[in-house]
């Protein structure tokens, strides 16, 4: 038997027996954390029916790392993709990519991250001041970019909140591992009761990263403890202007985000070699909203608006023996992106309140550069594996609520029409495979167009005044995305040959989730399980070449969309008791995590989430603060065709802070993170053969906030 599941398991089934042992009547002061990407506004986590987790303040501080990815990973049903330090996806319950919509400010980021797992998100987590996370479907809300879940990466730019005095705010670090030089410095201005301008910069420098042995798996000479072409540089600006009155408050904003990192692989200066790097940037226009009493029948209108203009270059460079030879710009990309939503919360409507609303999006993606370089006689033809494509969706939803004698009950509905279209090329694409076979793309493709409808239904029931039983049913379906449809052909930096297929359907997502907490008291938890049907699932399937091993063309592996029905299920863990209170008290932090994705005839899909457990205390003292956590990731031996098994690791973190008065307002910390030293893999990462997770490091600087 399958044990690892079961640890999960057991600490959910000892959580309520553990809560006999605290009195009910004992209260803890939990501040009060707003759900800002709620639609109806003034919810917190525990009022929501949909699990929501939300980090602000000093656990944010703590968590904080150079992307988003890095930064949630640990938190119950998160999970980091990465592809060196440059980038961090998030994976929310085993899905990850364009699955996940990742939204800033609440509106999305506007990057190509969903266009290949090098891409880095295009925002800066320096910046955050709250980060919300919705595991689950969340098309309902956000469309269908949503259906794995949604992360709002939330800064201070458009709260309408402010005092009469200049408040400057920012943290400056430096990690031993890499050298890593990290900065932030913000200014807020009010000029007078109404009028308040805002203004940031981030930067960030490193060299190559540490890691415990040699960088690729089953390598046996070369460099070793070194990620080489690890290297990253990060620059991050913004500027904001914001007017409130009594009748509700607007903000415009700019902000621009850069960077420039490597591809970690392999360079033992022997032959012909070459290495990648990526760099991305962005441009970014702003405006958020919100108007009291805006119609008759409505008390709240809020529209947020964004253009955002993304660029990026994929760069090879060429050694020979170890000495450079030439760097060119194998791919461009361009993506603009405009984006509208009007969130309209009316007066309740006997005993419903409720929000309707209507959300915009239009796509332009370009692409050029080497094309497939497979087959053929092409060469380096039209472009980029993914041709040049325009999507437009547009999408009216509607979510309710009522108070009943037992708790709260939900509804919500979503339609959205979803068009996409796609460049003609000059001539058909085609690719010749390994065994004589041949792929081939027509060079005009016709427009798609789906119309995606989700519905849910949920309640919170009030056990007790210390407990909340949480049940849900959500059925919302997905629009392929433009790489589903459109890939064709080798995506160098990613290592692989990836095949589109124009006619794929939607994907309709059945959801049934359960969720039991203690929210008062010395000890909370909150314990979730879910069940996820998938009718025509698409993802990406490797070829067997006959050998048990995946089919490599020119040394890239071939990876294919398909679709198929799958189910996904798992169970999620996180809980929080105070052991001692007094001078010194001491708190203890319990999480657990577990997934599983299988396709309908039984195969396991690739990149599943492994099952982690952990385990962490937090204590204080005068004018310190003490944090040490250890989190076992388990091994990963339910794999997809051609995949290989993941070893399980060990990760033990610390943080240490000290913020006396005389500071006034500023901290000292000091983070040490793998303290172990662990040859780690991430299982869910495309590239966890060729990169390990970071070696042991120690990172110290200072946080401060003064004014305001």
């Amino acid at each position: 038997m399958n044990k690892k599941p079961l640890v999960v398991l057991l600490a959910a089934a000892l959580s309520p027996m553990a809560s006999v042992a605290f009195a009910a009547e004992d209260t803890v002061d939990i501040p009060r954390l707003v759900v800002t990407s709620d639609p109806l506004g003034n919810r917190t986590s525990d009022e929501l029916i949909q699990p929501v987790t939300v980090i602000a303040g000093d656990e944010l501080n703590q968590k904080r790392a150079s992307t988003l990815g890095e930064t949630l990973d640990g938190l119950p049903g998160v999970h980091n993709a990465d592809f060196g330090q440059g980038v961090g996806r998030p994976v929310v319950r085993g899905l990850q990519g364009s699955r996940v919509q990742v939204l800033e400010d609440g509106l999305s980021t506007s990057d190509i991250s969903g266009e290949g797992a090098d891409h880095a998100i295009g925002l800066d987590t320096g910046r955050a001041d709250q980060i919300e996370v919705f595991r689950g479907p969340a098309t309902l809300l956000y469309g269908s970019g949503a259906a794995g879940g949604v992360i709002n990466v939330r800064s201070n730019r458009f709260n309408p909140e402010f005092g009469d005095s200049p408040r400057v705010d920012g943290q400056m670090s430096y990690g031993l591992n890499g050298h890593d030089r990290q900065g932030r410095l913000g200014l807020e201005l009010p000029m007078g009761d109404s009028f308040v301008l805002r203004t940031d910069y981030g930067v960030r420098r490193s060299s190559d990263f540490d890691i415990d042995g040699y960088q690729e798996k089953g390598q046996r000479f070369g460099r070793k403890d070194k990620l080489q072409n690890s290297e990253v540089e990060n620059d991050v600006f913004s500027i904001t202007g914001l007017y409130k009155g009594d009748w509700g408050f607007a903000g415009l904003g700019y902000s621009t985000w850069k960077t420039q990192y490597g591809i970690p692989e392999v360079f033992l200066g022997d032959g012909e070699e070459e290495q990648e790097q990526i760099r991305a940037k962005n441009d970014r226009f702003d405006f958020r909203s919100e108007f009291n009493d805006p119609l008759p029948g409505f008390k709240t209108a809020r529209l947020k608006m964004a253009y955002t203009s993304y660029r990026q270059q994929e760069i090879g460079s060429e050694f020979d023996d170890g000495a450079f030879v030439e760097s060119e710009v194998e791919t461009r990309f361009n993506n603009n992106e405009t984006e509208m939503r009007l969130e309209m919360v009316h007066n309740p409507i006997g005993d419903w309140q409720g929000v309707v609303g209507l959300q915009f999006n239009d796509r332009d993606f370009e692409a050029e550069g080497e094309g497939h370089g497979h087959g053929g006689g092409h060469g380096h033809s039209d472009g980029f594996y993914i041709r040049g494509n325009d999507t437009r969706t547009v999408g009216l939803f509607v979510l309710e609520e009522r108070p009943t004698h037992f708790g709260r009950f939900e509804v919500a509905a979503r339609v959205d029409h979803v068009r996409s279209s796609s460049d003609n090329l000059s001539e058909d694409r085609d690719i010749d495979l390994p065994n004589g076979d041949e792929l081939e793309q027509a060079a005009s493709l016709s427009s798609r167009s789906f119309t995606p409808f989700s519905l849910s239904a949920g309640t919170i029931i009030d056990v007790d005044p210390a407990h909340h039983l949480r049940m849900s049913v959500t059925r919302s379906q997905r629009a392929p995305s433009a790489e589903q449809l459109y890939a064709f052909g080798r995506h160098a930096a990613a290592g692989t040959v990836e095949i589109g297929d124009p006619n794929l359907g939607k994907e309709t997502y059945t959801n049934f989730e359960v969720g039991f907490d203690r929210h008062i008291g010395a000890f909370r938890y909150d314990l979730t399980t879910f069940y996820n049907y998938v009718d025509d699932f698409i993802y990406l399937a490797s070829r067997d070449d006959g050998t048990g091993q995946a089919v490599e063309i020119e040394g890239d592996t071939l990876v294919v969309n398909e679709q198929r029905n799958a189910k996904f299920y798992g169970v999620e863990f996180g809980a929080i008791t105070d052991l001692v209170e007094g001078p010194i008290p001491l708190s203890m932090r319990l999480s657990a995590d577990h997934v599983r994705g299988k396709l309908s005839g039984g195969e396991d899909l690739p990149r599943m989430s492994p099952t982690r457990v952990g385990i962490g205390f937090d204590t204080s003292y005068a004018d310190w603060d003490f944090s040490l956590d250890y989190r076992r990731v388990f091994k990963q031996t339910k794999t997809a065709v051609t995949e290989n098994n993941t070893s399980g690791y060990n990760l033990v973190s610390f943080d240490a802070s000290w913020s006396p008065a005389s500071l006034k307002g500023a901290q000292i910390f000091l983070q040490g993170r793998n303290l172990l030293n662990e040859d780690g893999r991430r299982h869910t990462s495309f590239f966890k053969d060729e990169s390990p997770i970071l070696g042991r490091t120690l990172y110290t600087g200072i946080r401060f906030d003064f004014g305001g």
